[in-house]
């Protein structure tokens, strides 16, 4: 076994097998070989179907339940849990007690549940009495429930018929429940030739309802979606992606199987999604709707107050690599670091006084003294007043800045992002820069639930190729030629230049690794989604 293998993740599924082949634990283990862990099954019910249909429903016993899960936790303990079919209410117990054993005696273990009911030819796959043992002893244990909008409706009792009418089930069903939800949306249609999931996550204040929007693909070859959904999201929770960065990827990776996915030779119905590898394109990613787009309307999500300070397409600016990008906190450094050539700056003052328009102002005079590429951090209103460059905006003052003066003013946007979920959402108001962070850790800010690493700052700048990019916390020197190989034009630093003890030496020698020429002016290329 090589080392690459015998460092996976260890993913469990609790599910049915498919005799076809194309849904249950054969998907589920496809889906986790190709996204990079090691797949563990714990056979629920050996069914009797194909691509036509499912003949027969053959449960197994409680005993044998038992014995693949005592196995299993005996030696191959769980990074996470997908569950799937449990074909009665008996099981459904049987594995909400394990659950409760497991989670009192080890560390957090998240549990992925797709809510198996009906398959996709109408077949009904589990007993009558399944969805209220569901409701109370499975769903408090778990961390993410995917239903399809059938199974919505079974474990509501209530019409999911419109995004409206969804959008109530879903919150129906979380009552009380920390579980997030994921509704997915192969079965209904809200905008023509389109798919929306509905992604609810969060509690009490910080609860949300995020659409996932793409555009449909026409193919026959759908079966086993729900579980190919389902284990790549456990898959990539046990590769440590936070729960929303984990939904847009695995719902990228399914709408990828879906468009390459070649299974008409398979049987005379309906053949099985594919099984393409890793989402690299952005056209298989979804968008996220904006709750200030006219386009929410439709979803029942539209809000007037974010409506009003909407805007997208923003100033570009002369180039997509802006090269070395110091942050600092003092006008003065402002100076220093033009005088040595650096064009790209932020000024971002933690803790600002009564001078700060003053320091402002001085700044943006440094900046137009030097043509720099000059970011206010936060203080977008007197950016605006003083005729700044552009201002830098983190992903909670996009609720409450005006975006429509700032654009009207004609300032450049840059916006943080941390992963695949927020990268997805700021895209979308096309700023004129995206940052992404944290790469490593910081001194300046706690982001160690936020790290990205170089191989996620990759695959996240594979999708926007020609768009500008900047990578941001805990880049040193050292560190710099693996995130410049990522294809981000840009690394923003801090300490790395202010607390070098020679911050000239120090930004020649990052600006040999990672700065674009200064001849490079081109326009970026616009990505459209």
């Amino acid at each position: 076994m090589s080392g690459a293998e015998h460092h996976r993740p260890i993913v469990w599924t609790i599910a049915g097998s498919d005799s076809g082949g194309g849904a249950g634990i054969q998907a589920d283990l496809l889906t986790m070989h190709d996204l990079g862990v090691h797949g563990c099954s714990a056979i629920t019910a050996n069914t009797a179907q194909n691509t036509l249909g499912v003949p027969a429903i053959n449960a197994v016993s409680g005993e044998v339940l038992q014995s693949q899960l005592d196995a299993l936790l005996a030696d191959l303990k769980p990074a996470a849990i997908k569950i799937g079919l449990l074909a009665n209410a008996g099981q459904v117990r049987l594995v909400a007690d394990f659950l409760r054993k497991l989670k009192s005696a080890a560390e957090a273990i998240p549990v992925v549940y797709d809510p198996v009911a009906v398959a996709t030819s109408g077949a009904q796959l589990t007993e009558d009495s399944t969805g209220a043992a569901v409701l109370t002893e499975l769903l408090p244990l778990c961390d993410l429930i995917t239903p399809n909008s059938i199974e919505l409706e079974w474990l509501a009792g209530t019409d999911a018929d419109s995004a409206e009418a969804i959008l109530k089930a879903a919150h129906q069903v979380r009552g009380n429940h920390s579980a997030a939800l994921l509704v997915t949306g192969g079965h209904f249609e809200i905008e023509p030739g389109t798919t929306a999931d509905l992604l609810c996550a969060g509690s009490d204040e910080n609860a949300s309802n995020d659409w996932l929007i793409g555009k449909k693909i026409d193919t026959p070859n759908a079966h086993g979606t729900g579980c190919t959904l389902s284990s790549a999201i456990a898959s990539l929770l046990a590769l440590g992606y936070p729960l929303k960065d984990a939904c847009v990827v695995a719902n990228a990776y399914v709408r990828r199987g879906l468009r390459q996915g070649d299974s008409d030779h398979i049987g005379a119905g309906p053949g099985p999604v594919g099984h393409c590898g890793w989402p690299v394109e952005l056209q298989d990613f979804p968008e996220i709707l904006v709750a200030g787009s006219e386009r929410a309307e439709s979803f029942g999500v539209f809000d007037k107050t974010a409506a009003a300070n909407f805007a997208a397409e923003f100033a570009q600016p002369d180039s997509h690599r802006l090269g070395l990008y110091p942050v600092v906190e003092t006008v003065e450094w402002i100076e220093k670091l033009a005088q040595e050539g650096v064009r790209t700056l932020q000024l971002r003052i933690k803790h600002p006084g009564r001078d700060l328009k003053e320091q402002i102002e001085r700044a943006v005079a440094i900046g137009r003294r030097h043509d720099l590429r000059l970011f206010i951090n936060d203080h977008w209103q007197l950016a605006i007043d003083c005729g700044a460059y552009g201002v830098h905006l983190g992903q909670e003052d996009l609720q409450s800045a005006d975006l429509k003066a700032i654009q009207q003013a004609g300032l450049k946007l840059g916006i943080s992002t941390h992963g695949f979920f927020e990268l997805l959402y700021a895209y979308q108001f096309r700023p004129s820069y995206l940052a992404i962070g944290a790469i490593y850790a910081t001194s300046t800010k706690d982001m160690s639930g936020q790290l990205q690493g170089p191989e996620k700052l990759a695959r996240m700048a594979a999708l926007l190729p020609g768009y500008p990019l900047v990578a941001i916390g805990g880049i040193s020197l050292e560190r710099a030629p693996a995130v410049a190989a990522t294809g981000v034009g840009s690394i923003a630093v801090v300490t790395a230049i202010t607390r070098a003890p020679d911050y000239r030496t120090a930004v020649a020698q990052l600006r040999s690794v990672i700065d674009s020429p200064e001849t490079d002016r081109e326009k970026p290329s616009r990505v459209e989604s």
